[in-house]
């Protein structure tokens, strides 16, 4: 069972859900009322969605773990389950079932919703999970940009399911109001993803070279990819003291909790990834940006004391 669930990468399948569940339960669901707009899943069409997304991304790993067998090896030689632990036939099998579970959730949801054209999404991010772990993942830059679009849509996906197969012309400002305000999130999630990959890239480099991965820091050099990895991080950060001056100057509770939780982590990691020199050093960047990730969802708790004040 504990390999299984490292195969899947549980702890990040978990805060998947933790997201999905906050943008429902602490967002959308207590604001609706107040703020006069309505949400299309139940609570049976909303388990479907998590089902649908969370089964995926689980395929999704499996595959990929299929496919790194061999960079595995090198990077991180102690951590190896295909193979080892569990054979590739058998992962193969899990792939097929994860991804024949979160398609036939995603055709019941789209079809509850009176949305069935949205089924298609499911198929749509299944197969490019695919296509990233056999091919995509080995041309510059896009596999780094793929990663970080899907784990955006994870959270974005909640308000395409909930608001827009409800919105009407009495509507249509709360709507788009809250879909908006997703939508900040996983911005805010791809950029903080965008840079955990071109880190892992840095990281994994030995092991990458030996499949034909063409990553930055392989065809730059791991100096001029830290470099740009350096200056990159400085983009979100910017971007959340201006949101945050611009919104959230008056909110006292908000202005504490993004400054001790988002913008403090960020500029320490931004500090650390600037002087990164060994493997060692680029992991604990990505462990802290996995940890302002995981403030940042659980600032979903917030809002309901920030709009309805």
């Amino acid at each position: 069972m504990i390999p299984f669930l490292k195969l899947i990468r549980w702890k990040n399948l978990l805060l998947l859900i933790l997201a999905q569940t906050l943008i429902k339960y602490a967002l959308l669901e207590p604001l609706k009322l107040e703020y006069g707009f309505d949400t299309a899943l139940t609570n049976l069409g909303f388990a479907l969605l998590v089902i649908a997304t969370v089964s995926i991304a689980a395929g999704g790993y499996i595959i990929n773990d299929i496919e790194d067998v061999e960079a595995d090896k090198v990077n991180k030689p102690n951590h190896v389950i295909i193979g080892k632990h569990i054979s590739e036939k058998f992962a193969t099998y899990l792939f097929i079932a994860l991804n024949f579970i979160g398609v036939i959730a995603g055709f019941f949801l789209s079809n509850a919703i009176d949305k069935p054209s949205f089924f298609v999404l499911f198929i749509l991010v299944s197969s490019v999970l695919y296509l990233y772990a056999t091919y995509l993942k080995k041309i510059i830059v896009i596999g780094n940009v793929i990663i970080a679009a899907l784990v955006s849509f994870s959270l974005l996906i909640v308000g395409v399911f909930d608001l827009i197969p409800v919105v009407s012309i009495t509507n249509a400002s709360s709507q788009y109001f809250f879909l908006d305000l997703i939508k900040d999130y996983a911005l805010f999630a791809f950029m903080l993803n965008f840079l955990r990959e071109l880190i892992k890239d840095i990281e994994d480099i030995d092991g990458d070279y030996k499949i034909g991965v063409n990553s930055i820091p392989i065809v730059f050099g791991r100096q001029c990819a830290t470099k740009l990895v350096f200056g990159l991080s400085l983009i979100p950060l910017v971007l959340i003291i201006i949101y945050l001056t611009k919104n959230l100057y008056q909110q006292t509770l908000a202005l504490i909790y993004v400054l001790v939780f988002i913008i403090a982590p960020m500029i320490y990691s931004s500090i650390k990834i600037y002087n990164a020199e060994h493997k060692t050093d680029y992991k604990h960047v990505s462990s802290i940006l996995k940890l302002v990730m995981l403030f940042g969802v659980l600032s979903l708790l917030l809002f309901q004391f920030i709009l309805l004040n």
